[in-house]
């Protein structure tokens, strides 16, 4: 009888036990262009759950520099992924608006997207956290080029993923704020190359993640 009792108790202690898996999904500013491995920013957020005592495991990452959204679809369909994570992340577009490709098709692609990411969040919705995209318009590579048209057309892809987040009943996060805040003493959040983030501030973009990764992935 007592055996009985004991075998689901240990099962369920080691189920708790078992690290949370992070999937990550997204294009240069995921992948951590010119940065370290441990820069990357769902790697710091990998260690700040840890350290807040919610382990996880090192996150699976499928992000490329340059993708855009049906690239982005393309590669998750040729990738070996598990069935189910604890948490998913999204964000991609910025090279939608780069290559000046149409807002509305980019809301269609987000979207099936989304759908994918809710179906490897174990289909629930509230394991997805879409993050904002970066406004490279401010950096020292966009020297020369309209800012103002960049940051416009920043925003309207982001009003369409806080939409697109809304309709999923997903969780938004918004980074951009930070990365058009780089002047004077904080010009070191930019990495060498002048276009992408430094490791400092995608630790920024972590804890701005960070509280709603804890809401999802607590015991």
């Amino acid at each position: 009888m007592i055996l009985y009792i004991l075998l689901p108790l240990l099962a369920m202690l080691s189920f708790q036990s078992s690290p949370r898996q992070i999937l990550a999904l997204g294009d240069s500013y995921t992948i951590g262009e010119s940065v370290a491995e441990e820069e990357r920013w769902p790697n710091h957020l990998q260690r700040l759950l840890t350290a807040d005592g919610i382990d996880c495991g090192k996150p699976q990452i499928v992000a490329k520099t340059g993708w855009t959204t049906d690239e982005l679809e393309k590669a998750i369909a040729e990738t070996k992924l598990a069935e189910h994570y604890d948490l998913v992340t999204l964000l991609i577009g910025v090279n939608n608006q780069y290559r000046g490709r149409d807002a509305e098709q980019y809301r269609l692609e987000l979207r099936e997207l989304i759908e994918f990411a809710i179906k490897k969040g174990h289909n629930n919705p509230q394991k997805v956290v879409l993050v904002s995209i970066p406004d490279w318009g401010v950096t020292p590579f966009a020297k020369g080029r309209d800012r103002a048209k960049i940051a416009a057309e920043i925003d309207t892809y982001n009003q369409i993923k806080k939409e697109e987040a809304d309709r999923a009943k997903v969780h938004f996060v918004d980074i951009t704020d930070i990365t058009r805040d780089i002047s004077g003493a904080k010009a070191d959040l930019i990495a060498t190359d002048g276009l992408h983030p430094s490791g400092k501030m995608y630790l920024e973009w972590a804890k701005r993640v960070l509280p709603i990764a804890k809401g999802i992935l607590k015991p």
